[in-house]
């Protein structure tokens, strides 16, 4: 098992090295940066001469080789410094560090109510496959795959300030310094998010494990004279993890991004937020540093989901 691990590790060191690049290639093939925004103000604004646009690109290092310009910005990375944004001064590590705790709960919430609802949900379907119930289920299950969760989010703070007079904080609050007004600002986006990623893992899950209970393993325990229950627990459920496992992952990869709808409708600070108005800006340094941090965040999910599979199955560690 450790050999399996040490050897999705080993890749994915090069997989990060080919992001750190494509990020940074990236960000200087699209046209426009900080220094052309403001040349090209006609508000009545200062406008930056040829000379001081040059001088201003000399201080941020814009005007050195690219192999150069990427040596530098892998040192920030590897000391944590990360940089600072362009328009406000502040380190990029600080706004990590303020912002990321939010995100980061709001993603594992939704992942967990996902897991709470949806598993039962497939399960109980596929049990109870081609009656009323398994109808209902899907019906419901594609009901809110098809809602956009920033409908949904809308709907419900709308409902909460309108008919329950809530009002939720509109400043950072982390869960060890006020649990109570914490939730009250991340519970209502975990519960949007998780609601529609809870209909993917029931449909997954219903499909997996109706596949489960069709193998001959399966029929075989029954014969045995095993209780439904345990069939369907010990060996069709924990042989159907695998695809929800992925699912899960790859969503809280997606989710520790930010869903930049869900928290505009809630008014929630998170790093989704952060992307989308560094982007509006033109602040590369805090674009191509959350772009790593995602990035980062997805390969690690991938090594965690690769070491899930290799202790749900222990034929894939062998492979």
């Amino acid at each position: 098992m450790y050999q399996y691990a040490l050897r999705r590790l080993l890749l994915a060191i090069p997989t990060l090295f080919g992001v750190t690049l494509l990020i940074f290639v990236v960000m200087r093939v699209l046209p426009g940066d900080p220094i052309a925004l403001i040349q090209t103000e006609n508000s009545g604004q200062h406008v930056l001469s040829a000379d001081e646009a040059a001088a201003a690109r000399h201080s941020l290092g814009l005007d050195r080789p690219y192999y150069v310009q990427y040596l530098s910005w892998m040192g920030d990375v590897f000391s944590g410094k990360l940089g600072e944004s362009f328009w406000r001064g502040e380190p990029i590590r600080d706004l990590i560090l303020r912002r990321g705790p939010i995100t980061a709960e709001i993603a594992l919430l939704a992942v967990l109510a996902s897991w709470i609802v949806g598993v039962p949900v497939g399960v109980f379907s596929a049990v109870r496959r081609n009656s009323l119930a398994d109808w209902l289920a899907r019906i419901g299950m594609t009901v809110f795959i098809a809602v956009p969760s920033f409908w949904t989010g809308l709907a419900i703070v709308l409902v909460g300030i309108l008919v329950f007079n809530w009002r939720p904080p509109l400043e950072i609050v982390y869960p060890w310094t006020d649990l109570s007004r914490n939730l009250q600002m991340t519970l209502g986006p975990a519960f949007v998010l998780g609601l529609g990623l809870a209909a993917v893992t029931g449909r997954i899950t219903r499909a997996t494990v109706l596949e489960v209970l069709a193998e001959d393993y399966v029929r075989t325990a029954r014969a045995k004279g095993l209780r439904e229950q345990l069939v369907v627990a010990r060996h069709a459920l924990r042989n159907a993890l695998l695809p929800i496992i992925t699912l899960s992952g790859v969503a809280l990869g997606g989710l520790l991004g930010g869903s930049v709808a869900v928290e505009r409708a809630f008014g929630v600070p998170g790093l989704g937020m952060e992307l989308v108005q560094a982007l509006s800006e033109r602040d590369w340094m805090v674009v191509q540093n959350l772009v790593l941090l995602y990035g980062i965040t997805f390969v690690l999910l991938n090594l965690l989901i690769d070491v899930a599979y290799g202790v749900l199955d222990p034929r894939i560690r062998y492979s």
